[in-house]
């Protein structure tokens, strides 16, 4: 594209954008510290500011932890049709495995947990998040530069395929900044019209065939649109990201939004109490008009000395009518309302400490259910671009082989706390399988190849690969004793306990 179509296509995608900026502000207003001279609405209420940060602190626990193994790579379909499939597996998984240590490697020394906790900030107020991902320089500690791009700063477009793969980024650089980001861009000569040295800069990404195509235009005071730097990635740089989005709409819905009302409500009602407190502490006064008492040099201090003219009633209290309050009645509901709108109380840790094994996986399953939607989406949206954009740079610099995330050459599968939840309940499903064939006699359990089931329990707990062995280094397994004293299901019994802790 040109450059003056993209900058067209950039004012009217910001034009679009322009409803939703008013809600926008709002959520950060009341749940973000405002930035000091920018105005915004008194804050006298903490508690959507609390729970954001512990939501978004919960969502990179669930699902990006950092320093732990939240992804694995597998092999195929491919692989099944091979002469020796149990070979071929078994190398394609430790070349996979080993493909996913360095991808780790390389985020525990990058920046990632910092950033993706920011984007996540950015999901839960406004509903819809951004990561740039971009290749470091060498010699940097990690391959992987990552970056949250403020939402003000990003215009979206969704595309075909219902993803917001069309971004724009609009930011104001200096000189020296455009230079070092993009080496040999032309730059018109320094004028008049830049007060702060700083020149504006359009930034594109979209879809282009089986790629995204890349362009960098300098948007001159003069109206003359200047190209700084083209290009054509293999997967997107921007990862845009949302909680949840309404039919007919682009830009996601946050869980803020949905509160906005009772935190609006909260935030007033401490407001009055405080202001209630304070007539309470200090209290109302009244005084004759008799010329002698000058309210305005009042000083209601220890020791002071009011005068007053003979026969008046000098300074008096007033009395307050009644003192019935329902003030903390419609504050703790609104503050339950709140947390529970935010999860707060679902994903946050267990108020009670005595709470058992099967409490707290009931919990958590209760946690998965509510937002099984969002982490579908997240899956989507966030989890599977990342992996794809930061293989597609090691595999650029040599580090990993060539990883087609297609299903059938290789497969990705999500190791976070959420996803080994539903690990354990398939773990423990088949166990159960498996006791009721122990229990059916030794006929029935010679039915059972019980090295794929070790193969497959494996598999769905997210075993490292080396713990097993290779059709051909695998002996044969001793048969279960027949003797009418002897357990069938002795064996499982460690294996269960493990799955349930």
């Amino acid at each position: 594209m040109k450059p003056e179509e993209i900058l067209q296509r950039h004012a009217r995608a910001l034009e679009a954008r322009r409803p939703w900026e008013g809600v926008w502000r709002e959520c950060y207003e009341h749940v973000l510290a405002t930035v000091p001279g920018t105005g915004g609405p008194a804050l006298f209420d903490g508690t959507a500011a609390d729970a954001v940060e512990q939501l978004a602190a919960s969502l990179l626990a669930e699902l990006t932890p950092p320093w732990s193994r939240w992804f694995g790579l597998t092999p195929g379909r491919a692989l099944t049709g091979q002469d020796d499939p149990a070979a071929g597996v078994q190398a394609a998984t430790e070349a996979l495995e080993q493909a996913a240590d360095t991808l780790q490697g390389h985020l525990d020394r990058s920046s990632f947990a910092l950033e993706m906790h920011q984007a996540f900030l950015d999901l839960v107020v406004a509903g819809t998040g951004v990561l740039l991902v971009e290749e470091a320089a060498p010699g940097e500690a990690s391959a992987l530069r990552f970056q949250a791009v403020p939402l003000r700063e990003c215009v979206l477009e969704e595309g075909p395929s219902g993803r917001l793969e069309t971004v724009y980024r609009a930011a104001r650089l200096d000189r020296s900044a455009i230079a070092v980001r993009w080496p040999g861009a032309s730059l018109p000569p320094a004028g008049a019209g830049e007060p702060d040295g700083r020149l504006r800069v359009v930034e594109a990404v979209w879809p282009d065939g089986a790629g995204y195509g890349f362009a960098a235009v300098l948007d001159g005071l003069d109206g003359q649109a200047r190209m700084l730097a083209t290009g054509r990635f293999a997967r997107s740089p921007f990862i845009a990201f949302r909680w949840m989005k309404a039919p007919g709409e682009s830009y996601g819905r946050g869980p803020v939004m949905r509160a906005l009302p009772d935190i609006r409500t909260a935030n007033k009602v401490v407001e009055l109490v405080l202001k209630n407190a304070s007539i309470a502490a200090t209290g109302i006064w009244q005084a004759d008009d008799d010329g002698v008492l000058n309210p305005a040099t009042v000083r209601l201090v220890p020791g002071a000395i009011i005068p007053k003219a003979p026969g008046s009633s000098g300074l008096t209290p007033l009395a307050a009518p009644g003192n019935f309050d329902v003030s903390q009645l419609v504050l703790s509901d609104m503050r339950g309302r709140i947390r529970s709108a935010l999860l707060a109380d679902r994903l946050g840790p267990p108020q009670d400490a005595r709470m058992t094994a099967t409490e707290v996986l009931e919990r958590s399953a209760q946690a998965a259910r509510l937002l099984g939607a969002t982490y579908g989406r997240l899956q989507a949206e966030l989890l599977t671009p990342l992996i794809a954009r930061c293989l597609s740079i090691l595999r650029r610099r040599g580090e990993v082989p060539p990883i087609l995330l297609d299903g059938h050459e290789a497969s990705l599968s999500y190791q976070s706390p959420l996803a080994r939840l539903q690990g354990r309940s398939d773990a423990a499903n088949m166990l159960l399988f498996l006791q009721a064939v122990a229990a059916l006699g030794p006929e029935a359990t010679a039915q059972v190849d019980r090295p794929a089931a070790a193969r497959h329990l494996a598999k769905i707990l997210a075993a490292p690969a080396g713990i097993l062995t290779t059709a051909a280094g695998a002996v044969a397994a001793p048969q279960p004793s027949s003797h009418p004293g002897s357990d069938p299901d002795a064996a499982l019994g460690p294996v269960r306990a493990a799955i349930e802790e």
